[in-house]
This record gives structure tokens, sequence and C-alpha cells, in this order.
């Protein structure tokens, strides 16, 4: 998608579709080196070629709308749906929302600043980012996750939610929106949350207040009280949490399996892990904000690409008991993955064997398996300029 109708006209070597592929591919290297293995890939000998500078690169990319990442991630979405809905949760599809704090290289007197915050909605089950945006770095996740609610079906979606999240405005919104949800609560927030946890019940059906006249009146929602179910979950470690959930029919929930349900929550967790470390999110290949909306949008991209490439083989015995090694199918597609994107019929036929490698290459899942956080207050990496190329 061009931003202009004169971008991408003239007969050059850094076409559109070649621009697409190789931000798809999940530019991991310096631009210089990304393009000369690209065009390396296109040639006849497979070796590096120096056909397009790093400075064509950067003035060609003004012409490329962001939008076209996203288009292309709902597109590829729509394409897999058959496999998101082979993965539902007692008929629901898992959505779990969370957003994260990015702290990107830039320089002083650029338009881009260092820190911003990115938002996504993740199916666990299938491993893809279904929604992710941008947004400042003095956001709340709470409106974040406002703005999204359209992306998600009503009946249809279980919503997967964090403490950061909890409110009765929240729980009116996803009610009135018909949006399932399964939160993790506070005893502090809530009296009802208090009485419930001190009882030591295993269950218990509340009714939350309204929320105010003021957030009714900003979030167009009804004053009407909201019906909940209020679980107690012991982990493995023996930490008790309390979750609220919208499904209250105790028969088709029970509430022993909202413990693992809600541990499907971290997998969002892991794939901010994926993007800001495999994928190196933060190092953005340019230094204005459209360089950083096409990064993100193109990083998102490849890691639901290399996903639904690495989760092929559905046909394995223990594939229940094992996931595909989303670090390990990254740096195996990464070579060819822009050049398959162009149908060059050299990587694609080496796609099949790299895709049998993959397959080979699985982590064993261990049920509850948990690593607690240790606290801290900083970043639990380093920052950018000190991380290791």
């Amino acid at each position: 998608m061009r931003r202009s109708p004169t971008a991408f006209t003239r007969n050059r070597t850094l076409t559109l579709p070649r621009m697409a592929a190789l931000m798809m591919s999940g530019m991991c290297a310096s631009v210089q080196a990304e393009l000369d293995a690209l065009f390396g890939a296109l040639g006849e000998h497979g070796a590096r070629s120096r056909a397009v500078s790093a400075q064509a690169f950067s003035k060609a990319r003004r012409g490329l709308s962001a939008e076209l990442f996203e288009l292309a991630r709902e597109h590829l979405i729509s394409l897999a749906q058959p496999h998101i809905d082979s993965m539902r949760w007692n008929g629901l599809r898992l959505v779990a929302a969370d957003g994260t704090r990015l702290r990107v290289g830039t320089r002083r007197g650029h338009e881009l600043r260092a820190d911003h915050y990115a938002f996504a909605l993740f199916l666990p089950g299938a491993e893809l980012t279904l929604h992710a945006t941008l947004h400042p770095a003095d956001g709340a996740e709470r409106q974040m996750l406002f703005e999204a609610l359209d992306v998600l079906q009503p009946r249809t979606d279980l919503l997967l939610l964090d403490r950061g999240y909890i409110g009765n405005t929240m729980v009116a919104a996803l009610a009135q929106r018909d949006i399932e949800f399964c939160m993790r609560v506070d005893a502090r927030n809530w009296k009802c949350v208090t009485a419930f946890a001190r009882s030591g019940e295993l269950e218990r059906v509340v009714i939350l207040e309204a929320p105010s006249e003021q957030d009714a009146r900003d979030y167009e929602l009804a004053r009407t009280p909201s019906t909940v179910r209020l679980i107690r979950d012991v982990t493995p470690s023996g930490r008790v949490r309390v979750l609220m959930t919208s499904l209250l029919d105790g028969q088709r929930y029970p509430a022993a399996s909202f413990g693992a349900l809600y541990h499907q929550r971290w997998r969002v967790e892991e794939a901010f892990k994926r993007l800001k470390h495999r994928l190196r999110l933060e190092a953005v290949t340019g230094l204005d904000y459209l360089a950083l909306q096409q990064d993100f949008g193109a990083k998102i991209l490849a890691d639901n690409l290399c996903t639904l490439l690495s989760d092929l083989d559905t046909s394995r015995d223990d594939a229940g008991a094992s996931r595909p090694n989303r670090v390990y199918a990254l740096g195996a597609l990464k070579p060819i993955l822009g050049a398959c994107l162009l149908r060059i019929q050299r990587c694609l036929d080496r796609l099949a064997g790299v895709l049998e490698v993959i397959h080979q290459t699985r982590c064993r899942i261990q049920p509850s398996r948990s690593y607690p956080r240790p606290p801290r207050k900083a970043k639990p990496h380093f920052h950018l300029a000190y991380k290791l190329a």
C-alpha cells in the first residue's frame, strides 16, 4: 500500500513487493546487511549481493504505508481461521490482552521518541497476534483495551486479563458487549472479593455495583449492576489467587479448570519477549515514527508467519505434550522467508527441508510450570545500547 499515488511507480530495483518482503522477514541485522542478504537470495548463486544501498531503502520507505502490514496480518488471520477454531476452549476462542513498554533506539533532535507503549490481543492456543497497536508512553492499558474491544467477537471470545484491567467500568463494558472474560483480581479493590478471599469458599456468585455516572457517560454504558463469579485458584506453589469471570455455569465451566485457563494468559508475555529480544523490536531501522510503525507491524507479521509455518505438522502423536521451538523457527526461516514471500523457486524448494527440521525441534510442555518474577523496579533487561548484537 502506497502513501502517495506516485510512490513506487518508477522502474526501480527496490520495488514495493521487495520492500514489503524484506520487512516481513523480520529485520534483525543492519539495513545494509538485510538488503544484501535479500538480493543475494534473489540471485542465482545465493551469495550476498550489493544491489541497493541503505540510503535508497530509507528514501523508499517514505512511500510505504504501515497499514499494509495491518491488512496483511488481518488477511493471514482469516486464512488461519480453521487452525484457530481447532484450538477453542469449550467452544470459546481465547484472547489474552496485555501491553508492554518499548524503549527504542533514537537520536537527539529526531522526532522519534524513545518511550512508547505496545498493546496486543493475542490468541494463546494458536500463538498468533490478533491485534496490535502503538500508544504514547504515558497511556493507560485499560484505555488501550477499551479502544480494542471492537476487535473481539461477542459470545464467541473469552478475554483473559491480568490485574491491571480491573474495575466496575471494565466489567460493565464487557457485559454490555456480551464479551466473556476471566481476570485476576486483588482483594483490596472490591469488598465482595475481600469477603470471598476470607471465607475459604471455592467459588461464589456476586453482584458488582453499577459504574459511576461519570464513567457511564464517558464510555456510553448503562448504569446496571453486573453479576460475576469469583473462583479461588491455588497455584502449585501454594499461592492463592482470586479469579473473576462472567461464565456463571458451574456445570459447563467447573471451577477446577480456571487455573489452567488463566495460566494461558502467559503466552502473550512470551510473544512480547520474542518480539523484543529475538526480533529486536526496539531496534528501529529508521529515525521517525513511520519507521517505528512499519517495523512494529512487519515484525508482528513475521512472528505470525513463523508460528504458522512451524505449526503445520498436526499429525504428531506428542503434539499435545510439546510445542514448536519458536525461537529456533525464527532463526531457521529468517534467511529464506523474504525470498519465499517473493516466490523465488530456489528458496521455496528449500522450505520443506527447513520445516522438517523445525518440526523435529520442539519444546516439551510441563503442566503448571511457572517461574515467579523476582521483585524489580527496572526493566528486566538492559537498555538497547547495552544489548549484545
